[in-house]
C-alpha cells in the first residue's frame, strides 16, 4: 500500500530536514518471518495473504476452499516459481493456527525510521515464505547489495557520515524477526555475495529458530488419529508440502526415545505427515549454514512463555512437552542420581524455546510473546539501541513479567482461560482483551487464583480477532491474538 505523500510547498533538500540526535549511516534491511508478509497473485494482483479484515481470516480459515491457492504446486516444488509473489510486509494483524497471532511490523519500521537518515535507507523485504530459506536467501542477497550501493549514492548518506563520529561508509544492518533470521543468515553466506558479509555491520534477530522449533513438528501432526478443527486441518494441509515450514523443524535432539533423546529424521517427518523428501533437503542445507556467522550478531529473546521444547512419536503422533535434556561438555546427558534423564524447563516465546534463539551471549530477553517480538516497546527499545550505535547490555537479571497461555481459536461465546504463570503476587497485575479492529471494545479482565496459578475466564460474544493483554507490576506487557469464530459455521461444516 502506498504511503500518503505529504507535500510542501517550498521542496526540502535533505540537507534542510533535522537529523536524529543519534543517526546511523548504515543502511537497513527488515526482514519479517514466516506468514509475515502478504502475498498476491503474480498476473492478477489478487491478495492471498496477509491483507484482509478479521472476518477474511474467520472464512479463510473455516471455509473449506480458504487458502487453497497457497498450497505449492508441482511446479513451485521443483524450483519453477513466480506464480505468486511478495506484496510487502503486513500491516495488519493476521493469524495462524499454533503460531497465534502474527502482529504488524509497521512498528518496527517507525522505530527503525527513527535511526536512520532518510526513508531510502530503509529496505522493507517481503518474500514468497512457503519457498525453501535458501530460495529466498538468494533473493534477500542481492536486493541487499542493491539498497545499499543506492544507498551510498544518496545525498542523505554523505550527510549522516558526517554527523558520526568516525564518517565511515554506511553499511548494512539486518533487522529480522523469526524465519526472516534464517533467510538472512543464508544471505550471507559467501557463496552468494562473497563481499556482503564484511559489507554488514551488524545482524539482529527477533526470537529466530536457529536450531528449530517443535511447534513445527506438531502443526505437520495435526488432526493424526484425533479429530481437531477445521482451521488446525488446513495448516497442516498447506504446511505438509511447504519448504518453508520444513526448515523450521526441531535440528536438536527433541525426540523422546526410552531413555535417550534423538535427532528427528526425514523418516520420522513422513511418518508424522510431513514430506521426507523435503525434510532431507532442509537438514543438509542446515548443516552447512552453522559455518556461517553473523556479523556483530545481537539477538532479542522471548522467555518466561509455556514453549514446546521436546517430543515422542508414537504410532505417527506427536506430543509435545515443555521440557527438554542438557549436555555436558563431552556430549553426554545430564543424569540424576539414579542414572535417569534429567529435563530441564527453559520455556521461550510461546513457539520458539529460548536456547534455540539464543546462539549469541550478546542477546536481551524479554518476558514477550513471538507473534509480538516486533511490535512491543520493549523490544523496539533494544533495536533502537542496536541500530544507534550504543552498547545495549539487556534487563537486569532475575525473572521479570509473566507466561500467558491463551487458546489459539475459540467460538463465541464459549467460555475459556486466560492462564498465568510466574506470578506469586495479584498485585499490580492487570489484563484485558479487546477487538483488534475496534479498540474501543477494549475491556478490563480481573485475574484471580485458579488450580495451577493465576488466570481469568475469558467469555467473548462476538467473532473476529481478538488481543488479550497482561501487564504485570514491573511493567511488562505480554499479548496473545485469538481467532474468535461463529458456531454456525462449525454447524454448516458439521452437515
Amino acid at each position: 500500500m502506498d504511503r500518503p505523500q505529504h507535500r510542501s510547498p517550498i521542496p526540502q533538500s535533505a540537507d534542510d530536514r533535522p537529523l536524529p540526535e543519534r543517526v546511523t549511516q548504515d543502511a537497513v534491511v527488515v526482514v519479517p518471518g514466516i506468514m509475515g508478509s502478504t502475498l498476491e497473485d503474480a498476473v492478477t494482483g489478487r491478495h492471498l495473504w496477509g491483507l484482509g479484515r478479521a472476518s477474511w481470516y474467520i472464512k479463510a480459515w473455516t471455509l473449506p476452499g480458504g487458502l487453497q491457492e497457497l498450497h505449492l504446486t508441482q511446479d513451485e516444488l521443483e524450483g519453477r516459481t513466480g506464480r505468486i509473489r511478495a506484496g510487502g510486509l503486513l500491516t495488519s494483524t493476521a493469524w495462524t493456527p499454533y503460531l497465534r497471532g502474527h502482529e504488524p511490523y509497521t512498528a518496527l519500521i517507525q522505530r527503525v525510521r527513527k535511526c536512520v537518515a532518510h526513508e531510502a535507507a530503509i529496505l522493507p523485504f517481503a518474500y514468497d515464505w512457503r519457498l525453501p530459506v535458501a530460495a529466498n536467501a538468494r533473493i534477500l542477497a542481492e536486493a541487499a547489495r542493491r539498497h545499499l550501493s543506492a544507498w551510498r549514492e544518496h545525498e542523505a548518506h554523505d550527510r549522516a557520515r558526517r554527523h558520526r563520529v568516525d564518517e565511515r561508509p554506511g553499511r548494512l544492518v539486518f533487522v529480522a524477526h523469526s524465519m526472516g533470521g534464517l533467510v538472512t543468515r543464508a544471505a550471507l553466506d559467501g557463496g552468494h555475495d562473497s563481499d556482503l558479509a564484511a559489507d554488514t555491520r551488524g545482524v539482529i534477530t527477533l526470537g529466530t529458530p536457529f536450531s528449530g522449533a517443535v511447534e513445527a513438528a506438531v502443526i505437520l501432526n495435526t488432526g493424526r488419529g484425533t479429530p481437531v478443527p477445521l482451521p488446525r486441518r488446513k495448516l497442516r494441509s498447506l504446511c505438509a508440502t511447504m519448504p518453508g515450514l520444513h526448515d523450521l523443524l526441531p535440528r536438536y535432539r527433541s525426540v523422546r526415545e526410552d531413555d535417550d533423546v534423538r535427532h528427528l529424521t526425514p523418516g520420522d517427518v513422513a511418518a508424522i505427515g510431513g514430506n521426507a523428501e523435503l525434510a532431507s533437503r532442509s537438514l543438509a542445507f542446515h548443516a552447512d549454514q552453522h559455518r556461517v556467522e553473523l556479523p556483530d550478531h545481537r539477538s532479542v529473546v522471548g522467555i518466561n512463555q509455556p514453549t514446546s521444547q521436546s517430543l515422542t512419536i508414537r504410532d505417527g503422533r506427536v506430543e509435545a512437552f515443555p521440557d527438554g535434556v542438557r549436555q555436558n561438555t563431552d556430549g553426554t546427558f545430564l543424569r540424576d542420581r539414579y542414572d535417569r534423564l534429567r529435563y530441564f524447563t527453559v520455556q521461550g516465546d510461546g513457539t520458539v524455546y529460548k536456547e534455540s534463539a539464543e546462539i549469541t551471549t550478546a542477546s536481551t530477553t524479554l518476558p514477550v510473546q513471538h507473534g509480538s517480538l516486533a511490535v512491543e516497546d520493549t523490544a523496539l527499545d533494544a533495536v533502537e539501541e542496536i541500530l544507534s550505535g550504543d552498547t545495549h547490555l539487556g534487563p537486569p537479571q532475575g525473572q521479570f513479567g509473566c507466561g500467558l497461555t491463551a487458546p489459539d481459536m475459540a467460538e463465541a461465546g464459549s467460555t475459556w482461560t486466560l492462564s498465568l504463570s510466574g506470578v506469586d503476587s495479584l498485585a499490580g497485575l492487570t489484563c484485558r482483551i479487546q477487538d483488534v479492529e475496534d479498540p474501543s471494545t477494549a475491556r478490563p479482565l480481573v485475574p484471580g487464583w485458579m488450580d495451577g496459578g493465576a488466570g481469568v475466564r475469558v467469555t467473548v460474544a462476538t467473532p473476529g480477532l481478538h488481543r488479550v493483554e497482561a501487564r504485570t507490576r514491573d511493567g511488562f506487557r505480554i499479548t496473545q491474538v485469538v481467532l474468535v469464530t461463529d458456531p454456525a459455521l462449525r454447524q454448516e461444516e458439521a452437515t
